[in-house]
């Protein structure tokens, strides 16, 4: 279990780096373009958005199965290790039930606006249809690449919630 648990938490980890690297490539690119030639890329201003809420997702996920996330503790601290156990255990089920509703939000989304053109990918996408005639290159102008993002993070967060949740089963079975 620690070895899927430090696969997961790995690939969610490059995921996040990903993201993180092509955000500020980009941003560099396009900074060094506007310095120099006078005018940037139009999807450069955009692009950094939607990867930042990819890496977003995937730091996120990537942090909760390293117990790294943000919790309050000040009263759990006072709970033996057995019921501090089974608190993370609660909340790890708190957890699962907020990633599937993160899920069905970005279905929502992406049903009522996921065709909704984004005006700075619009150009990229169209362009790109054309230069490789692949058609499926047309949805990245759309906003549903970006809402997407709500369903993979939503999806990342519950399988990391699970795995914690059957880790700590496991530990409270152990005590």
């Amino acid at each position: 279990m620690d070895r899927l648990n430090r696969i997961v938490a790995q690939v969610f980890g490059w995921g996040a780096g990903l993201s993180m690297m092509l955000v500020f490539a980009i941003i560099f690119i396009n900074s060094l373009r506007r310095y120099t030639v006078g005018q940037s890329v139009q999807w450069g201003e955009e692009l950094p958005v939607y990867l930042a809420a990819y890496g977003v997702m995937f730091g996120i996920s990537m942090a909760y199965m390293q117990d790294r996330h943000i919790r309050f503790t000040i009263l759990i601290d006072f709970l033996s290790d057995q019921r501090k156990t089974l608190m993370f255990a609660l909340s790890d089920l708190v957890m699962m039930v907020t990633g599937v509703l993160l899920v069905l939000s970005g279905i929502a989304f992406l049903e009522r606006r996921g065709n909704t053109m984004s005006s700075g990918m619009f150009g990229l996408a169209r362009w790109l249809e054309k230069s490789t005639g692949i058609e499926a290159f047309a949805a990245l102008g759309t906003l549903g690449v970006y809402q997407f993002s709500l369903i993979l993070g939503g999806a990342m967060i519950t399988f990391a919630a699970v795995l914690k949740f059957v880790e700590r089963l496991i530990a409270l079975r152990g005590n």
